[in-house]
Formats: structure tokens, C-alpha cells, sequence
């Protein structure tokens, strides 16, 4: 293609067209390779398997990605009609192994992390478990997420980013005693932060009247506000190409 076509092309085409990513363990371990390496800033004296584990997530992820973003597009020139799961609580679990058996790859990455001298099960102990519940609810909601993905159906959940959903417990003197289970500290390579689409919230305050062009109007003034950040995660359906989304949301100060 040509520069002058280039330019005479829809905007940012030229960024999101892209050629698909291989699924062959050739391909999987050059992407390794490179997250690792540039993007993770690692190298061969590295001893720690959380780095692995990112720059596996992270090739995983690119492969979600563009199934992700051709699943928008599809629903999107279908005009179809997309349902909204609101829930409190999405007990997803871990998503790397969700991800490598519905992608096709449970026998790829297993290969393909014993040619870098890995074992796939030491890496899959690294990911935490996501706090996001603790009840029934929310594994039911999350199923019914995973098989909608599977359907194929337009669906997207809504719920709360939790920074500390489940407690973590340790036994002192003979009692329980709980801990808050930071799950989030070093960061979840999954989530895809949309800063753009944040939300004001308003609590509590007060409303003013007065007339502006001989019209009564009111004014909500004197509100503590929250922001609600959100953040996209992806929910992919077995071996069919298509990835939902579970949209989640930060609380966060104005």
C-alpha cells in the first residue's frame, strides 16, 4: 500500500488494521520473548515466575484483543439489539487458564513454556484469584457471562472493581483472624482502563431555584462527588472467536 493510499484512508485504519496474531508456539514464544524482555524490562538473571506470568497474560491478551475488537464490530454492523447484566459481585476466577482453553491453546503455551525451559503450572499459581464476591450470586453471574460468550449473544456486565473483595484468613492463637486480601498490588494485566468514559457521581447536597430567561430552574449544588473510573475486562466464549465484556468500576476521588 502506498503512502498517498494510506493517507486518503479512514483514520487510525492504518493502527487498528492489523495482520492476525500466529497461535502457532513459534509465534507465542517470540511474543514471549519480547514482552518479557522490552516491555517487562526482565533478563536471564530474573528468578521471580511474576514476571513470566505477565508476559504470558500479556501475549494472551493481545490474542483476546483483536477477537474482542471484532466482536464490537460484528455486533455493531448486525445493529443489534445488547443486553446489560447488572450484578454486585462477578466471581470470574483466574483468567489465564480461561483464557488458554477457550483460545484453543491448551496444548500451545504448555509447549511453548517448555522451550523457554517453564512449566505452564508453576505460572498459573502466580495469577490471584480476582476479589470481586465471595457469594453464590456472583459465580452464577459470572457463568452466566462465560455462556453467553459462548452463545454468542450481545451481553455485557456491569459491576464494582473491588480493591479488596474477599478477605484473606490467618489463624492466631487458635481464632480466626481476617486480613484484607490486596489482590490488586502488583497490578492485573487483564483489565483494560477506559479513563475517557469516567463518570461524575453525586451524593447528598442540595438544590437551589432560580429564573434564567423567565424559566424556573434548579441547581444541584454543595454534592460530595465521586468519580467512577471504568474498567474493561474480557469474557471469551469457547473457541468461537467472540469476546463479551465485564465492565467494572473504580471509585475514586474528584
Amino acid at each position: 500500500m502506498s503512502l498517498k493510499s494510506l493517507q486518503q484512508s479512514t483514520p487510525l485504519a492504518g493502527l487498528t488494521e492489523l495482520p492476525p496474531l500466529g497461535m502457532d508456539a513459534h509465534s507465542l514464544v517470540d511474543d514471549f520473548r519480547r514482552y518479557y524482555t522490552y516491555y517487562l524490562g526482565r533478563d536471564r538473571h530474573c528468578r521471580s515466575a511474576h514476571y513470566a506470568y505477565d508476559a504470558l497474560a500479556l501475549i494472551l491478551r493481545d490474542r483476546l484483543m483483536e477477537r474482542w475488537k471484532n466482536t464490537r464490530y460484528a455486533y455493531e454492523g448486525a445493529d443489534c439489539k445488547q443486553a446489560y447484566y447488572m450484578s454486585l459481585e462477578f466471581l470470574m476466577g483466574r483468567a489465564l487458564g480461561n483464557a488458554i482453553i477457550n483460545l484453543g491453546l491448551d496444548e500451545t503455551i504448555p509447549l511453548s513454556l517448555q522451550c523457554l525451559g517453564m512449566e505452564f503450572e508453576e505460572l498459573s499459581e502466580v495469577e490471584p484469584d480476582a476479589g470481586l464476591g465471595n457469594g453464590g450470586l456472583g459465580r452464577l453471574a459470572a457463568c452466566f457471562l462465560d455462556s453467553c460468550a459462548t452463545l454468542q449473544l450481545p451481553v455485557t456486565g456491569y459491576g464494582i472493581r473491588y480493591e479488596f473483595g474477599m478477605f484473606r484468613q490467618e489463624i492466631a492463637d487458635g481464632r480466626q483472624v481476617e486480613e484484607p486480601d490486596h489482590w490488586l498490588r502488583n497490578g492485573n494485566p487483564w483489565e483494560v482502563e477506559r479513563p475517557e468514559y469516567t463518570q461524575r457521581i453525586r451524593f447528598e447536597g442540595r438544590t437551589e431555584f432560580n429564573r434564567e430567561g423567565g424559566k424556573l430552574r434548579a441547581r444541584w449544588v454543595d454534592t460530595h462527588d465521586v468519580l467512577a473510573v471504568p474498567y474493561d475486562y474480557p469474557v471469551p466464549g469457547y473457541r468461537n472467536g467472540t469476546v463479551n465484556t465485564l465492565r467494572l468500576w473504580r471509585g475514586a476521588a474528584p
